[in-house]
């Protein structure tokens, strides 16, 4: 992902890549093809510290638990910040990026990049409209069998030399120190570890919650509630080390003009490949189509559905009821292309941290109440807390690695 978005950025007209850091030099090697007169770097602290007042803007593609480092220490040099989703590990981090950002005035973008695409702005436009009336529910889904990969069940992986081009320590960062283990964490199944991702849901949960989001206006959950299955739920050595196989989260949100007779908003969240965890079938089968997409967004209004499945456009439901109806007309932007505008021109991106931001929390909370499943977890969002959970309470902020402290 890391090498996608460099070519995102490399594309626009008015961007110059300066400078490229990876703790992989194969990667730097392979960026350097791209823009050899690029000065590259191991470790990002370095590059920040020498590259100064030569950098304008950076971009954050990494395992989620050194987003938050790299990130803060970037904007608190006044770098405008691009970060891949989710936007932290912790609820405590997102809290921080978000009051930052604010209090620097800088320009920033979670990397949600289908939220600027046409289908979600025109579910935003449907919703806030009234197409389908009040919503009384929104039902996500991510029940993508090729995730699958990344959701093992081998807590101790056994211990490899590490490769000569990875410097393991600064990629371990703020996580705590563990072996290396060949072709588990590094390059892509890091996002199963506790201590380095945080799950599907904390991967896709910022993608389809995005267009719920805006469309709805949603603010910080009153309660949130997990169950997960059984055999990692009953495994104390799975708990430890390694997010569950699948997930089914919900959140509460205060009601307002949008939502069914004002009353507080239930979104559930559906994941992994075991069909007690897919929306429930009376729902799924308001779709016509040969078969449910594997993920999505599907609101439950007064007056019909919406249907969005990730990265397409929506479908109105009952198709026929909603034939006449004229779409919004909206466009969709290239989501890297428009941060770098509104660094340049002073205009407004999809994602900024104040609106991400608290999105973000929301989804991050939901990690929290699988790792506490089936309390619902009732959510003080001001005094940022839980009323009713110390074992809650304890995974809001994590202990680093020392000398890696955030």
């Amino acid at each position: 992902m890391g090498f996608n978005d460099f070519q995102a950025f490399k594309q626009h007209p008015r961007t110059d890549v300066v400078a490229i850091c990876d703790v992989d030099a194969s990667n730097l090697e392979r960026a350097l093809k791209e823009v050899p007169n690029a000065r590259p770097y191991r470790d990002w602290r370095e590059m920040l510290e020498k590259e100064g007042g030569r950098i304008d803007s950076i971009n954050a593609t990494v395992p989620d638990h050194m987003h938050a480092a790299i990130c803060l220490t970037a904007m608190k040099a006044g770098k405008h910040t691009y970060c891949q989703k989710p936007m932290c590990h912790d609820v405590a981090e997102v809290r921080s990026l978000t009051q930052m950002a604010a209090d620097r005035k800088l320009k920033t973008q979670l990397g949600n990049q289908h939220s600027s695409g046409a289908g979600d702005r025109m579910t935003v436009e449907y919703v806030k409209a009234g197409a389908i009336g009040k919503i009384k529910h929104v039902y996500l889904c991510s029940n993508r069998a090729s995730g699958m990969d990344y959701r093992l069940n081998q807590p101790k992986p056994p211990q490899a030399p590490v490769p000569a081009e990875l410097d393991w320590n600064l990629w371990l960062g703020t996580a705590p120190e563990r072996p290396y283990a060949r072709e588990v964490y590094h390059p892509g199944k890091w996002r199963s570890w506790l201590d380095f991702g945080t799950g599907w849901s904390g991967d896709l949960g910022c993608h389809i919650l995005s267009a719920p989001w805006k469309a709805l206006g949603l603010k910080a959950p009153v309660s949130i509630q997990a169950r997960v299955n059984k055999g990692w739920q009953d495994s104390p050595e799975l708990r430890a080390q390694l997010w569950p196989q699948a997930n089914h989260i919900t959140w509460v949100f205060p009601g307002n003009s949008l939502t069914s007779e004002g009353r507080p908003l239930t979104v559930e969240w559906f994941d992994g490949v075991d069909p007690d965890f897919y929306i429930p079938e009376e729902f799924r089968k308001l779709y016509a189509g040969d078969k449910f997409p594997e993920e999505a967004a599907l609101f439950i209004g007064e007056d019909g559905a919406l249907l969005l499945p990730h990265t397409s456009g929506p479908h109105l439901l009952p198709k026929d009821k909603f034939a006449s109806l004229t779409p919004p007309q909206v466009k969709g932007e290239n989501h890297y292309h428009s941060f770098v505008n509104s660094i340049l021109d002073n205009t407004p991106c999809e994602s900024p941290f104040d609106i991400s931001g608290p999105m973000s929390e929301a989804v991050i909370l939901g990690t929290v109440a699988v790792r506490t499943p089936g309390v619902k977890l009732e959510w003080d969002a001001q005094a940022s807390k839980f009323t009713n959970s110390t074992a809650a309470a304890s995974l809001l902020r994590r202990s680093y690695r020392t000398g890696w402290e955030v």
